[in-house]
């Protein structure tokens, strides 16, 4: 059994990778406040209601974009599982090359979902990421990840907007039918979301363009499936493919291990 814990800036993500799937997945709020202690009990209490057993975990696999939470998080997975947990990072992985100017910048979940579409696919992918930034990782069909694009995320763009101006609401993420907003609920998400529809086809566009037309576009992440104009876009949408990226990791870091 393995087990993948992925920190993100709003959520910490544990996955458990049991008869080749995705059999238990839990969230926590990534609280940066917490000790150890407070993920240990909530994980052990995870694992008591999906019947889990501690012990039949043989590999720990971490990515933290959250430095402050990284230590506690590896404290937990040590004292819980009894050995260290593989710290994912752009060395972790010699398989895929990192050819950016300051390979440690880039963010350890952004290398998991390079390596699992690499694996997947083996030719130029970018992965688009979903997530409280809305990230773009472009890996080549030769194993290099060449670059990352970043901007704000849907529900950051939205918290960002709402906090900065005192007459606009916050509002939910649903894609409108008209960009010509007839209310301000209407009005906000046909900003954001026809607004981020155009920014993510435009990048991925763009992408391709660099790359002479070859590339393939993944999307993962928690607000993946929220703009279905989309869709068209990408060979496949996975929420799981971060987790699947530290799977691939762990699986050959363990296997080195054993030679």
């Amino acid at each position: 059994m393995l087990l993948a814990v992925d920190v993100g800036n709003t959520d910490t993500v544990f996955g458990i990778w049991q008869n080749n799937k995705w059999t238990h997945i839990f969230r926590t709020r990534s609280l940066t406040e917490e000790p150890s202690f407070h993920y240990e009990t909530n994980l052990r209490l995870h694992f008591l209601e999906a019947n889990l057993a501690l012990d039949k975990v043989t590999t720990t696999v971490l990515s933290s974009v959250v430095p402050p939470l990284t230590a506690t998080i590896k404290n937990m997975l040590t004292h819980l599982f009894g050995k260290a947990p593989i710290v994912v990072g752009p060395e972790v992985y010699p398989d895929l090359k990192v050819e950016i100017e300051h390979p440690h910048e880039i963010g350890s979940d952004l290398v998991a979902n390079a390596v699992a579409a690499f694996t997947k696919y083996n030719r130029n992918a970018v992965v688009v990421d979903f997530g409280t930034a809305l990230t773009f990782t472009t890996v080549s069909g030769q194993g290099k990840i060449l670059g990352v694009a970043i901007a704000p995320g849907l529900k950051t763009a939205v918290k960002a907007l709402f906090s900065n101006t005192a007459q606009l609401p916050e509002v939910p993420l649903k894609l409108p039918e008209s960009a010509i907003g007839k209310n301000t609920t209407h009005a906000i998400q046909a900003g954001i979301l026809l607004g981020y529809e155009s920014l993510v086809r435009g990048m991925i566009t763009r992408i391709r363009r660099e790359l002479d037309g070859d590339c393939i576009a993944l999307a993962t992440g928690g607000l993946s499936s929220i703009i279905d104009t989309l869709h068209g876009e990408f060979v496949e949408i996975n929420r799981n493919l971060t987790l699947d990226g530290l799977r691939i990791i762990g699986q050959k870091i363990q296997s080195e291990a054993k030679k």
